[in-house]
């Protein structure tokens, strides 16, 4: 038997009928579709969701980009089981896809991106918004999302659509080979009807698999932890996209091994775990990173040893330090010439545990009370920096974070992505739920933390869910505040006034860029920014935009504020301005390198200074073979 259906239609059925299984719990794996219509997109995959608007909720978007950012907030909250569909016009909103695409992929987390593209018979050749390729007749623009996308296909025939379709489906319940899905839909081929057997409209589960451990690696696995005597198992990403945090929790308990948490695996165990010693890398704790430094054998759990872990090669300085790599991906096992252990993050663990017990194995307790007594010390150091002895002056960063501590429990979420804040979070934040902390810093987008915080809502309406935003990451991107407001979705605003990218400031003052166009201020005579800051509003742009605004000036307002913020059923905008570093005490300073090249030649002594640092921290940096 077959249907008659033009293909967007055929599409949007066939999306509404996949699911996904893992553990017996059986969900849909696109729950919703996002979209921005435009002459690419409006009479086919519009038309389509229109027809079938029982069977596939659509949303409105306001920024092609920020729509991928939501859709993936939703799928990491919802543990990569369930995303949302993405649909643009061609041209410009598909571009605009790019990067939402990127951090997918980066993070490896599922999206589907469904671009309008040229007309595949070329009928109408140009079309508005066509980029024309002289040498490449079947190129466009949405070919710029190939390497950004685990998968990518040009679906130019109406029955291309089912392998293509089912491909795609494949890649997204992959754990190996998810993020970003690209299906290219001319808008002719879109509109084309089609005879369509009724199997491809049949409901499907695509069981998202947990491999165990091959033996030999197993096998070896057990005897380099045994044989350590100062172990560090460094938690990543991986650790949540398999929800292997009791089994962390059961190992760390019975080897007494320390563990670490890189940005994307912080959480993996509560803060006050006796395990836990927090962030581990640039951005990382005192405790952790002394750990990495003496190290003889460090356990990474779905990380990809990024720089900011490693301290661009910096950090794990022992002699003889040797690697075990537990990751579902070969890529990521093998990496700084590690014994790898390529399995699921969860199965592993448990065979650890249970491998390990049957020796009785665990660390000595000289190392044990080591560590205990350096996380000791530095809570103490968070408790300082939380502390706010004059509750009427302006804040610092972290007692905003100090405030926003001090009131939230294991069910709120916060979400961040770039700036200053990621620093102050991985050092400073007490994880209290395996998904409280998300932050996404595989790409480090500016503009993420709005758009995602709606879709991570969308996945756990239950939840309060904080953007925590500074006034650079606010600019890039604020459009998603009207979506959140359309739709009711009441997730609560930071946004944290501190005159310019202060991150990027910071790193300049120490590479001997002198703070160089970091500044929102007037420009000067000599074409630098160190004018008057400048007069922006920003609680009244969110305003404007349709959210709820409290402004807080001192620390006993904030404190009021966030109270009030987060008993809102509305989307509600927290806004402070901060205290500068320069005037007051900041946070704890980095505990371990980060390289960004510095000029080799210049004049400016700022520069010369940064370049003989520099040169003295390169000295130190190790390849592991």
């Amino acid at each position: 038997m077959t249907i008659r259906l033009t293909v967007a239609q055929a599409l949007v059925r066939f999306l509404a009928a996949q699911y996904t299984e893992r553990d017996g719990v059986r969900q849909r794996l696109i729950s919703a579709t996002w979209g921005i219509f435009g002459h690419g997109n409006v009479a086919g995959l519009g038309q389509a969701l229109v027809e079938y608007a029982d069977d596939m909720p659509y949303h409105q978007g306001r920024n092609e980009q920020s729509m991928v950012h939501a859709a993936v907030g939703y799928a990491r909250q919802s543990n990569r089981l369930s995303t949302h569909a993405v649909t643009t016009s061609i041209g410009p909103g598909a571009t605009n896809l790019v990067t939402g695409a990127a951090l997918a992929t980066i993070n490896h987390l599922p999206v589907l991106l469904l671009p309008g593209d040229t007309f595949a018979t070329r009928v109408a050749d140009p079309v508005l918004q066509q980029l024309e390729v002289p040498y490449a007749g079947d190129l466009s623009v949405n070919d710029c999302l190939r390497p950004v996308s685990k998968y990518f296909d040009r679906v130019t025939r109406p029955e291309a659509l089912i392998p293509a379709a089912l491909q795609a489906m494949r890649v997204l319940t992959d754990p190996v080979e998810t993020g970003a899905v690209t299906l290219a839909l001319p808008q002719d081929v879109q509109a084309e009807a089609h005879d369509w057997p009724d199997e491809f409209f049949a409901e499907r589960t695509w069981t998202v698999r947990r491999p165990g451990a091959d033996p030999a690696e197993l096998a070896e696995a057990v005897r380099a932890i045994r044989s350590a005597h100062r172990p560090l198992l460094v938690a990543g990403g991986g650790v949540h996209h398999s929800r292997a945090e009791e089994a962390l929790a059961e190992f760390a308990n019975a080897t007494g091994i320390p563990v670490a948490s890189t940005q994307a695996g912080k959480g993996s165990l509560r803060h006050d775990h006796p395990q836990d010693v927090g962030g581990v890398g640039h951005t990382g704790t005192a405790t952790a990173n002394e750990l990495a430094r003496q190290a003889d054998l460090v356990i990474g759990v779905g990380t990809r040893y990024t720089d900011f872990t490693t301290a661009s090669g910096t950090l794990f300085a022992a002699d003889g330090v040797r690697f075990l790599n537990l990751n579902i991906k070969s890529y990521d096992g093998h990496k700084l010439a590690g014994a790898p252990l390529v399995a699921d993050a969860r199965s592993a663990l448990t065979e650890l545990t249970e491998a390990l017990q049957l020796h009785a194995h665990r660390v000595t307790g000289t190392y044990i009370d080591e560590y205990t007594l350096d996380k000791e010390r530095w809570e103490q150091r968070v408790d300082a920096c939380y502390e706010a002895e004059e509750p009427d002056i302006r804040p610092t960063q972290p007692q905003v974070l100090g405030a926003l501590d001090a009131l939230v429990d294991e069910s709120d979420v916060i979400v961040n992505a770039a700036g200053s804040l990621p620093g102050d979070l991985h050092k400073l934040w007490r994880a209290r739920s395996r998904d409280q902390y998300h932050l996404e810093y595989g790409y480090s987008c500016m503009g993420y933390e709005i758009p995602a915080a709606i879709g991570v809502k969308m996945a756990a309406p239950d939840r309060n869910v904080w953007a925590l935003v500074g006034d650079g990451t606010y600019l890039m991107m604020p459009t998603e505040i009207v979506t959140a407001v359309q739709e009711g979705i009441a997730i609560k605003l930071l946004l944290i006034q501190n005159h310019g990218y202060a991150s990027i400031g910071g790193l300049s003052e120490t590479v001997g860029g002198e703070r160089f166009g970091t500044a929102y201020r007037y420009q000067s005579e000599d074409g630098t920014y160190t004018g008057a800051p400048l007069p922006v509003d920003l609680a009244a742009n969110a305003a404007s935009l349709g959210m709820r605004v409290l402004r807080a000036k001192t620390v006993r307002d904030l404190r009021a504020a966030l109270a009030e913020a987060r008993d809102a059923d509305i989307p509600t905008c927290v806004y402070v301005e901060t205290e500068t570093a320069d005037t007051v005490s900041g946070p704890p300073p980095a505990q371990a390198w980060w390289d960004v090249p510095v000029a080799e030649t210049a004049t400016r002594p700022s520069a010369v200074k940064a370049r003989e640092l520099y040169e003295r921290h390169v000295s130190t940096r190790r390849r592991h073979l």
